[in-house]
């Protein structure tokens, strides 16, 4: 795997943090619900645009910031497809003017890491599998639910005309094939 092209940022990751902000660009960073209703936490990134990407998390609004609504259920039948590119353009607007931006959801795990790595895609023309890798160290605890992995690798083929994360069976159905090592292991023998 070739280093993604996010490597050439100026600027220093933070250790990976599941309860605050885990930063992903220097103008991109991922939070559970609770972290981006934190005015101090917001304040402090220097964040511009909290992106809400839920139905059940209200924002408290605060001046000075920028809110995006999507709402989308974290459920495999969800179309947050629709959003891929509206919202991957917004990211990169607000990164144009000098912003950063918060995308978020109930926990931080499924529909804000997949429009983080949607993003990743169009914008700074990483794989699927890489763009997942790179969210991944940066942020541990992401798992979209698997119908936004089928969505994302037909996104990924839109956007490239191929593949580097595939659909495949398991004894729980239907998974990525990145996490087919990981299902193996919690097969009792």
């Amino acid at each position: 795997m070739t280093a993604p092209p996010l490597c050439a940022f100026p600027i220093q990751f933070r250790q990976p943090s599941v309860s605050g902000l885990s930063q992903i660009t220097g103008s991109l960073y991922i939070s559970n619900g609770a972290a981006a209703n934190n005015k101090l936490m917001l304040s402090s990134n220097q964040i511009t645009t909290v992106i809400n990407v839920s139905v059940e998390v209200a924002n408290t609004l605060y001046e000075d910031i920028q809110y995006v609504h999507v709402p989308v259920a974290d459920m495999p039948i969800s179309r947050l497809c629709d959003f891929f590119d509206p919202i991957a353009d917004h990211i990169h607007s607000v990164e144009m003017n000098q912003g950063r931006t918060l995308l978020h959801c109930a926990a931080g795990v499924s529909r804000s890491a997949a429009l983080c790595l949607a993003y990743l895609m169009k914008y700074h023309a990483m794989s699927l599998l890489d763009a997942h890798t790179w969210t991944k160290s940066c942020r541990p605890i992401i798992r979209p639910n698997n119908g936004f992995w089928e969505q994302l690798i037909h996104y990924e083929f839109q956007l490239f005309g191929k593949n580097t994360v595939h659909m495949v069976n398991s004894p729980m159905g239907m998974i990525p094939d990145i996490y087919e090592k990981e299902v193996r292991s919690m097969i009792p023998l």
